[in-house]
C-alpha cells in the first residue's frame, strides 16, 4: 500500500515537470518572436526615412538668364603686334656723350631734345667759319668797287664773289654741326631703346636710341587662299591676349590686303590696325586676331560656361520650373571668346544652369542657390 502510494506520487511529479517545460518553452518562443518583430520594424522604418531623405536631395545649382545681342563669325589668326611707325635715331656727328635727358619708356614728343654731345670743338670751328666768311665779303665789297671803276677784271671779281659763297657754306654747315650735337627725337613716341652712357664716344653710324609710336600698331596675318573673297579693305577686326582679362578686346580693321598669294604658302598678307587709345599694347605681344566675316542680329547667346559636352555635341540645362533640370542639346550657331548662339530650342530670358552642371542627369531635382547677371 505504502509503495503504490509512492509510485503514483512519482509518475504525478514527473507529467508535471513536462508540463511545465513545455509551458516554458512555449513562452520562451513568444518572447523571442516579439523582439524579431520589433527589429525587422525598426530596419523597415530607417529604411523608409532614407529612401525619402534620397528622393529629397537636390542638386544646388548657379544659374544665369539667356539674353539677346549680335555675335559674329570670323577668321581666327595669331600674329605678334608690330608698330606703324619706328625711328632709329643716329647722331649726325662724332662726339663724346656728354648728357643723356631720357630713358627707356618715356614719352617723347617729337622734336624733343633727348642727348647731348660736347660742343665746344664744333662751337669753335663754327666762330672760325665766321670770321672766314666777314674776311671774303670783305674781299668782295673791295673787288666789287673795283670793278665798278674798271680797276679789276671780271674774271677776277667772279673768283673772289666765289671764295665768298664758299665761306657762307663752311659757316652754315659747321652752325649746323654744332646744331646736331643735340639730338632731337624725329618722332612722338616710346623711347624703346637707349645704347649710350655718358661719356661714350660715338659715330654717325652709331645707333644711339630708338622712338615707337604706340599709338598706331598693326598685326601682320597671313589669310588662306581659299578666304580671299571674304576680306577687304576697311573691314571690321579685333584682337585678344591670353596675358589679358578674357573679356578684354580691342577694336581694328583692315588696313591694306596684298594682291599677291605666295605660291609657297597658299596665302596672302593681310594687315590690321589696331586702336591703341589706353596704351595697353606694345610692340611684340602675341595676339590672336578676329577677322569678322559675318554678323547675326538679336541672337540668342549662351554663356560657355554653361555646355556641357557628350558626344562631340553641346548641352546645356534648361530649368523650367523651380525643381527640375532639363538636359536640352543646343543647335549651336557662331560663338565668340564669352558666349555661343543658341538657333534652335531655346528662348529669350530662360533659365540655364552655369555652376553645379558637371555630371548631372536629365530632369535632376536642383536647388537655385544664385542668379547671376
Amino acid at each position: 500500500m505504502k509503495i503504490g502510494t509512492g509510485i503514483l506520487i512519482l509518475l504525478f511529479a514527473l507529467v508535471s515537470g513536462q508540463i511545465g517545460c513545455s509551458e516554458s518553452n512555449a513562452g520562451g518562443s513568444d518572447a523571442g518572436g516579439s523582439d524579431s518583430t520589433n527589429v525587422k520594424s525598426a530596419t523597415d522604418d530607417k529604411k523608409g526615412k532614407n529612401k525619402k531623405k534620397k528622393n529629397d536631395e537636390r542638386v544646388p545649382v548657379e544659374i544665369v538668364r539667356t539674353s539677346r545681342g549680335d555675335i559674329s563669325s570670323y577668321l581666327l589668326l595669331s600674329s605678334n603686334l608690330e608698330t606703324e611707325r619706328m625711328a632709329d635715331v643716329y647722331s649726325r656727328v662724332q662726339g663724346i656723350v656728354e648728357e643723356i635727358y631720357v630713358d627707356e619708356g618715356d614719352y617723347v614728343q617729337k622734336g624733343k631734345q633727348l642727348m647731348k654731345l660736347e660742343a665746344d670743338e664744333y662751337a669753335l670751328n663754327a666762330a672760325g667759319a665766321k670770321v672766314n666768311f666777314e674776311q671774303q665779303k670783305a674781299a668782295y665789297e673791295r673787288a666789287k668797287a673795283l670793278l665798278e671803276k674798271k680797276l679789276l677784271s671780271k674774271e677776277e671779281f667772279e673768283s673772289t664773289k666765289y671764295t665768298m659763297e664758299n665761306a657762307r657754306i663752311e659757316w652754315q654747315k659747321s652752325k649746323l654741326n654744332v646744331k646736331y650735337t643735340k639730338i632731337e627725337s624725329p618722332i612722338s613716341g616710346i623711347l624703346g631703346e637707349r645704347l649710350v652712357r655718358p661719356g661714350d664716344r660715338i659715330q654717325p653710324s652709331d645707333k644711339i636710341f630708338s622712338v615707337i609710336n604706340t599709338q598706331e600698331i598693326i598685326a601682320i596675318v597671313h589669310v588662306p587662299e581659299k578666304e580671299i573673297g571674304r576680306v577687304k579693305k576697311g573691314q571690321k577686326a579685333f584682337i585678344t591676349s591670353s596675358n589679358m582679362s578674357a573679356d578684354s578686346n580691342f577694336p581694328a580693321w583692315i588696313k591694306r590686303v596684298s594682291p599677291v598669294v605666295d605660291p609657297q604658302s597658299g596665302t596672302f598678307k593681310v594687315t590690321l590696325g589696331i586702336r591703341n587709345e589706353a596704351n595697353k599694347l606694345r610692340p611684340g605681344m602675341f595676339v590672336n586676331t578676329h577677322i569678322i566675316t559675318d554678323v547675326h542680329k538679336d541672337a540668342v547667346l549662351i554663356p560657355k560656361t554653361a555646355l556641357v559636352y557628350q558626344d562631340e555635341s553641346a548641352h546645356i540645362f534648361v530649368v523650367r520650373n523651380d525643381s527640375i533640370a532639363h538636359k536640352i542639346k543646343l543647335q549651336v550657331g557662331y560663338e565668340n571668346y564669352q558666349y555661343i548662339e543658341a538657333l534652335s530650342a531655346i528662348e529669350h530670358g530662360e533659365k540655364i544652369v552655369v555652376v553645379g552642371q558637371e555630371g548631372m542627369k536629365d530632369k535632376s531635382k536642383i536647388k537655385i542657390v544664385a542668379e547671376r547677371e
